[in-house]
Formats: structure tokens, C-alpha cells, sequence
């Protein structure tokens, strides 16, 4: 181990007993006799992946195509509340390659409670869920209660009280509880992570992270549909809504909630809430139901993180300006600099004939010499077989690596600490703002343990 390693080793070992000593960390949620850390958590091994669906629309349908191109695989059950979806999706099901004729699917849908029946008669292994936000927490922490791994759209919950009982229940049952951070698996985040990981930015201090996506559009999805719901979440919170697409590829730069370093502190600040009351009321009529919503979730939210290692971390989030799709995906260090949307990379020493120094980014050629050196192995693997599914094969990736692990017995590469920490965002900036940036503190769903958690290394 490196000088500096074992320097910043020792540092976050001191750290975690401080954390050990904070009650305020904990708010009563000490580990019980019957819980289990989950940090480096492996499951036995599946040879066959039964999978049940609850939420079978856009995202879910998507999900069972995913899951259904590859071999080692069935659909056992899904539910939906609509029985368009259902029938849809039953129709895609039976038409699959792998569908086995010998199992009948189980269809549930027309109640908001079908789905726990359905978690009550189905045998399967794992549940997707991709339903509205504010049921991600319950229905995941029913899943692992009826004995199935849990895997849910981001984000994983609403509220800290819901994500503390998700990491309860998970170290009780000892099933998986994985949020389905797509993003991690984008071909330039996967680069970024392999050349972090190979020291090429020196030592990592800052990071940008943002979900800026003009999604006004979606208030025309009045009765069914993202948009049905999702509106209305500009009325009921302030903060930051929809942290994590930016924030995950970010933390797994940083190694954070692994044995290096972890979340510390946030202060968060929202601007006017303008868009969507002036969308609204130009596009549809006076009495509409979204001319009578109070907007009052700023347009722009802006948070900054600090970590126990004093790196900092800028989080922005905005669906409702209208400017260009960015998610920022910056990570700063002491020998260089990778940055997004597009792909670029300055470094102090230069690139291979391509820059001498830091006071110009890498373009054209050296971009793509970047991508040709510095490709992450797994992306090399599986872009031919996964690039046709999902966000440019950033989710044919993550549905692989999913059952790839799990028949494998491997750990997972997202554990229930990390998309809890990431989701945790949306109450702590939520309380930030409405105490004029109050600084908040981080929950450790971890009690302490994210110090002998192992590093997500680079997967071949």
C-alpha cells in the first residue's frame, strides 16, 4: 500500500469511530442482534433468475425487454394499476424467445394493493420496480420481506425514515436492495472511473454532478403516465428531486461510502419556482389542474457537499429551464481534470502528442484516442450485445451486470448504502432549503462500516 494510502486509511479509520460516537448519525438506528452489514454483501448463486415486475409502463416494459435478451432468465409475474399495460406487456412476454410455456405468467393489476398480493403468490428470485416515487420504498421493502431481492428505479425512496427502514430490512433478510443507477454504466462514466482508478487525475477534491433535463413536456401526460405524477411533485417539495443520475458516477469516482472516504455535509439553495407556473398557463386552459398547483419548487436547485476527506461536490438539478440535456459528470484532481457532456479532459502533463499541458481541453482526435486507450474492459466486453438496449446501452449494461452477479454469487456494483446515501439527497436539501441553506448532515446508513467496505474496482 502506498504512503498516501495508508495515510488516508488511517484518517477514515479515525473517521468512522467519530461516527461510532454521533448520535446524531445514527437517530436511534443502531444495528440490532439480527442484522447483518451488507457492504460487501454476495448472494448465492441463481443458475435460472425468476423476475415479477411491479410497474409494467414505459420504464418497466423496457426492463422486461432487457432482462428477457438474455439467456438464464424468466418472467414469472407482473402488475400493473393499468390493464393496457398489462396487456401489453403480457403480449411482449409471450412472444419472447425465452418464454417458458410450461410456467404460467401471473397478472395482477386494477388495485393499488395488487402488487402485494402478487409478492405473496409469486416464486420469483428478484422484483423490478418502476412505479411513481413515492411507492418505491414500501414496495421494496415488502419484496425483501417476502424474501425476493429488490431492485427499484431511482430514486430508492422519498424520505430518510423510509431509507433507513429499506437498509433495516435488507441487513434483516439479507437480500439485495439495488437502486437502478443506470448512469453508472454510461460508456463516459465507466471511462472516467477507469482512469481515476488508475491515478491518472492524482488525488481526486472535487467533483459536478447535475440532472438538468427540460421535462416540461411531460405535464401533457395529464390522467396516466410520468407526468400524471411527477407534476405534481413541484407543488409538494423543494430541493433537489432527482439527485442521483449525476451524483453516482461522482461518488464511485471518489470511492465514496467505500474504504476511503464518505458523505459529510450539504448546504442547498433554490432559485424562484417560475417555469412551470408560465408553462402551464400558457398551454393549457385557466381551470386546468396545473393552473392550480402552487409551484413552489424552485426552477434551479444548487447544493454543495462536503465529505469527511473535505472534497467537495456540486449537485445541481433542473427539469424545468429550458437549456440543453447536461448531467455536468466533472471530476477534478491534483494532475487533471475529466469533464462532460461532451467528453472532455485536460491533464497537467498533456496527452500523447495531443496537448502539452492543462490550459487547453483535449478535442477531435484526442478525444477519441482518450476513448481508445482508456475505454473501460467492461465496456469493451458488453457494448456489442448491450448497445441497443437503453440510453445508448448504459442500461443493457446495468440489467447484464445484474444477472451476471448474481448467478455468479458476486457482490452487486451498487449496494443498498450507496443508492440510499444518493437518495437521501432529496429530504436533506428539501430541509436546506427551507432553512435558508442550513447546513445538514449526512445519515451513515452504514453505522461506521463503510471503512471495511471494499473498493468498486474496475470489472474486466
Amino acid at each position: 500500500m502506498k504512503q498516501f494510502d495508508r495515510r488516508k486509511f488511517i484518517q477514515t479509520t479515525s473517521l468512522s469511530a467519530a461516527f461510532a460516537s454521533s448520535t446524531s448519525l445514527f437517530s436511534n438506528n443502531l444495528r440490532s442482534s439480527n442484522q447483518k452489514y451488507m457492504g460487501n454483501f454476495a448472494a448465492p448463486k441463481l443458475d435460472k433468475i425468476k423476475i415479477a415486475f411491479i410497474g409494467v409502463g414505459h420504464r418497466g416494459i423496457g426492463h422486461i425487454m432487457r432482462f428477457s435478451s438474455f439467456p438464464n432468465t424468466q418472467i414469472v409475474a407482473i402488475c400493473d394499476l393499468y390493464e393496457t399495460n398489462i396487456l401489453k406487456s403480457e403480449s411482449i412476454i409471450k412472444n419472447l424467445k425465452t418464454y417458458n410455456t410450461n410456467i404460467k405468467l401471473k397478472t395482477y393489476w386494477g388495485n393499488e394493493n395488487k402488487w402485494k398480493i402478487m409478492l405473496k403468490e409469486t416464486d420469483a428470485d428478484i422484483v423490478i420496480i418502476s412505479t411513481d416515487w413515492n411507492n418505491h420504498g414500501v414496495m421494496a421493502i415488502e419484496t425483501m420481506k417476502n424474501n425476493m431481492h429488490a431492485f427499484v428505479e431511482v430514486p430508492m425512496a422519498n424520505s430518510i425514515k423510509e431509507l433507513w427502514e429499506i437498509v433495516n430490512t435488507s441487513e434483516k433478510y439479507q437480500k439485495h436492495c439495488m437502486m437502478l443507477e443506470n448512469v453508472n454504466y454510461g460508456r463516459e462514466e465507466l471511462m472516467f472511473l477507469n482512469i481515476c482508478r488508475k491515478g491518472l487525475l492524482g488525488e481526486l477534491y472535487h467533483g459536478e454532478a447535475a440532472y438538468i433535463h427540460d421535462l416540461r413536456y411531460q405535464m401533457y401526460e395529464e390522467e396516466i403516465g410520468t407526468g400524471s405524477w411527477r407534476t405534481l411533485q413541484y407543488e409538494k417539495n423543494k430541493g433537489n428531486l432527482y439527485p442521483t443520475h449525476g451524483l453516482g458516477p461522482v461518488s464511485q469516482y471518489m470511492n465514496l461510502l467505500r474504504n476511503e472516504d464518505t458523505f459529510k455535509s450539504l448546504v442547498s439553495f433554490s432559485s424562484p419556482a417560475l417555469g412551470r407556473e408560465k408553462f402551464a398557463t400558457e398551454n393549457f386552459s385557466a381551470n386546468h389542474k396545473w393552473n392550480k398547483l402552487n409551484y413552489q419548487n424552485g426552477d434551479i436547485n444548487t447544493t454543495i457537499i462536503k465529505t469527511y476527506l473535505g472534497r467537495t461536490i456540486m449537485v445541481q438539478w433542473d427539469e424545468t429551464s429550458p437549456r440543453p440535456y447536461t448531467r455536468l459528470n466533472l471530476i477534478q484532481g491534483t494532475r487533471g481534470i475529466l469533464a462532460g457532456g461532451p467528453t472532455r479532459a485536460a491533464f497537467d502533463d498533456g496527452f500523447e502528442g495531443f496537448s502539452n499541458n492543462s490550459k487547453e481541453w483535449l478535442k477531435g482526435d484526442g478525444i477519441d484516442a482518450l476513448y481508445e486507450k482508456y475505454d473501460h474492459p467492461m465496456f469493451k466486453r458488453l457494448n456489442q450485445i448491450t448497445k441497443d438496449l437503453g440510453h445508448g446501452g448504459m442500461d443493457g449494461i446495468m440489467i447484464y451486470r445484474i444477472i451476471e452477479c448474481l448467478r455468479n454469487g458476486k457482490p452487486l456494483d451498487q449496494n443498498v448504502y450507496e443508492g440510499c446515501a444518493w437518495s437521501s439527497l432529496i429530504e436533506l436539501t428539501s430541509i436546506s432549503v427551507n432553512n435558508n441553506g442550513q447546513p445538514q448532515e449526512f445519515p451513515d446508513f452504514t453505522r461506521g462500516n463503510w471503512v471495511d467496505t471494499n473498493t468498486f474496482d474496475i470489472i474486466p
